[in-house]
């Protein structure tokens, strides 16, 4: 081939490479451009909207490790009190020990036979003898309760590090659980992030009117009736008493482990509305499902708690009649009154009391 032709194909060869090179440039960094994108508003609202839930589930799942926590808590306290109580019983054991070996150290050096011929009075001493028989089973025997009761110990101590150790192994779970909420609550922030300046200031002002909006809807305590747009429906006894102080939350803000008295997550505003009337419930929407007894949706009735959740329950609500519920939906929501199919996945309901 000549040396022509050669450079020629290396030309050709050379400019279909830039080519490539230079189109796969262009769409890198028309990825990257789309990437960064703004969202619209429409958009971004339903991005915060997603990751907010992400978030109240991740939330709720902390909250129902609550129980374990404390459970776990507990057993180690009581192994901790049982090892303080047998330390107690292994130091009267070393005590009483100690007391004997001093007593017999006399005669510890000595053999029976030489202490028989060199005594003044054989009699006596046979029956020092034996005492001093009787002396060494009492040593026997104490050293049997000493091995016993540092046995004890020593299990008393393996079962309190197990249970250290499980304490911990639960913990960390539920810091992994409030990791995963946090990194929810932060990628809904860089979304708001990318709106412009107007959009952001929308979104703050449309926030705060539906929570103005929710705290003027809170029962008229001088008249002692719901606002004229929430359901009047009869309701009588610690019912009564939990829906009224649920309602009087209206307008609170959303904030996940709190209950009370003026920030609130889910679980955490129908514990503090039910315990308001002598009823006590766990932190947590999974667990508050099996604290009452169960009703179907046709039958609910004012105070009853409704649950959501498809692969597990991550949220609670408290019905209120009419169809309608009051609840804390998210973190950028204020405690508000909804239709009961505002939630997605209705899980079912229970009476507590």
């Amino acid at each position: 081939m000549s040396t022509g032709r050669i450079n020629r194909t290396r030309g050709i060869a050379l400019a279909a490479i830039t080519t490539t090179a230079v189109a796969a440039g262009v769409l890198f960094i028309q990825g990257a451009a789309d990437a960064d994108q703004k969202p619209t508003l429409a958009q971004a609202k339903a991005q915060v909207a997603d990751l907010q839930e992400k978030a109240e589930v991740a939330g709720e799942a902390a909250n129902a490790l609550r129980g374990k926590i404390s459970a776990q808590e507990a057993k180690v306290k009581a192994l901790q009190a049982g090892i303080a109580k047998q330390q107690v019983q292994v130091d009267a054991v070393k005590r009483q020990i100690g007391s004997l070996a001093v007593a017999g150290y006399q005669t510890s050096g000595m053999s029976t036979t030489a202490q028989l011929l060199l005594s003044t009075n054989p009699d006596q001493f046979l029956s020092q003898a034996s005492t001093a028989q009787a002396f060494a089973g009492q040593q026997n025997s104490a050293l049997r309760k000493f091995q016993d009761a540092q046995g004890k110990l020593t299990d008393l101590q393996s079962g309190e590090q197990s249970e250290l150790a499980a304490l911990q192994a639960v913990k960390a779970q539920q810091e992994d659980l409030k990791k995963q909420l946090q990194a929810n609550l932060d990628a809904a922030e860089k979304v708001l992030g990318k709106l412009s300046a107007a959009d952001r200031a929308r979104i703050a002002q449309e926030n705060a009117d539906e929570a103005q909006k929710a705290r003027d809807q809170r029962p008229s305590r001088d008249k002692g009736r719901m606002d004229d747009d929430l359901p009047n429906v009869p309701v009588s006894g610690r019912a009564s008493v939990a829906v009224q102080v649920a309602l009087d939350q209206l307008g609170d803000s959303y904030s996940w482990g709190a209950a009370g008295p003026s920030r609130f997550d889910c679980s955490g505003l129908t514990m503090y509305a039910w315990g308001k009337a002598g009823v006590s419930l766990s932190h947590s929407s999974a667990a508050q499902f099996g604290e009452g007894r169960r009703v179907s949706r046709a039958n609910l009735m004012p105070g009853d708690l409704v649950f959501f959740g498809t692969s597990s329950i991550h949220h609670v609500g408290m019905y209120i009649g009419n169809g309608k519920m009051v609840h804390a939906p998210n973190p950028s929501k204020p405690v508000q009154v909804n239709d009961v199919d505002y939630m997605s996945g209705y899980a079912g309901a229970v009476r507590p009391g």
